[in-house]
């Protein structure tokens, strides 16, 4: 199963977003005073929500923000570079999507020592190009693994998915 998660940045890009057939979105570069309304839009849609939590303004991307965001607004899930909050994620059966920058081979070796330890069930890698890498990323962790940033064709989807990655993160809405 291959799937898209829009990344969504601005409520232009919600409303958009709601009138596709996508079930899960990524809220990020939001407000935290937007979140409650916005997330509580996606629920009245049937749509699960998924908070990139380091890219919210004026939340803490800690495991007590991830906290907040489990029990008070119900989300369905946490994207985070931070092993604390995607634990957080496990402990309450939520999804915790590990997000992790291929910059080079030191980047790469470190992040799987984390993931090994940590054992997500998502991992998501950017940014896209770093594709080539993923059969061996999901061997070495046996997690889903997802790939994100600087997607911008159709062609650039379809490499992806041929590759094996479990999901794109995708901001560019006309790609949506």
């Amino acid at each position: 199963m291959s799937i898209i998660i829009p990344a969504i940045n601005n409520h232009q890009k919600l409303e958009k977003f709601l009138k596709s057939s996508y079930e899960y979105g990524i809220l990020m570069s939001f407000q935290l005073a937007q979140l409650p309304e916005a997330v509580k839009i996606f629920k009245e849609n049937g749509r699960k929500v998924l908070i990139h939590s380091e890219l919210i303004k004026g939340l803490s991307p800690d495991e007590y923000g991830a906290i907040y965001l489990i029990q008070t607004l119900g989300v369905d899930g946490i994207i985070s570079s931070k092993p604390k909050v995607i634990e957080i994620c496990k402990k309450r059966k939520k999804i915790g999507v590990f997000r992790f920058f291929l910059k080079d081979m030191v980047s790469l070796e470190q992040s799987l020592a984390i993931a090994k330890q940590l054992r997500p069930e998502f991992i998501e890698v950017l940014p896209a190009f770093g594709v080539e890498i993923v059969p061996y990323i999901a061997k070495q962790t046996n997690a889903k693994v997802m790939v994100g940033g600087l997607i911008n064709s159709k062609k650039q989807i379809e490499d992806c998915f041929k590759k094996g990655v479990f999901g794109i993160t995708l901001s560019n809405s006309d790609l949506w």
